[in-house]
């Protein structure tokens, strides 16, 4: 899936971005990817998809796939990770703990910066990675 862009930033501008601003942007970029995934399979009744969706894109799946493909992170994707991680935001929902919340918040931040810079490629390829992983694992009971 590409999402339609007019323009590109470079890498200095998403530096200089609050990394809670670019987490805000990755959080709903994320969201459509998960969302279009789940539209796109023909398993799921409409009505269903609301609650699936919720599954991907909760802090523990957020961290989880990001857990998983942190590995074949660039030098310069894991500064933009750990920038978002590291950012001091509010209070961490009930649902998450703080390190997997900090960690969404990671994946978020690098999520608007691909967005941002327009890596849409990158971008892709690592949330298909992602979302292959968090399916395995429902498939395991995860």
């Amino acid at each position: 899936m590409e999402i339609g862009m007019t323009e590109t930033v470079d890498l200095k501008e998403t530096k200089e971005m609050n990394p809670l601003l670019l987490a805000y942007l990755g959080d709903a970029i994320y969201e459509l990817f998960i969302r279009y995934h789940l539209v796109k399979r023909s398993d799921i009744r409409p009505k269903e998809v609301h609650d699936e969706a919720i599954r991907f894109v909760a802090a523990p799946a957020q961290a989880r796939g990001v857990r998983a493909v942190e590995e074949q992170l660039t030098d310069e994707e894991w500064e933009v990770l750990k920038r978002g991680r590291n950012a001091k935001s509010g209070g961490v929902p009930k649902s998450a703990k703080p390190s997997e919340y900090r960690y969404a918040t990671g994946l978020e931040t690098l999520v608007a910066h691909w967005y941002l810079t327009g890596q849409t490629e990158r971008l892709t390829e690592m949330m298909k990675r992602m979302i292959q992983v968090l399916e395995e694992g429902e498939d395991n009971g995860e």
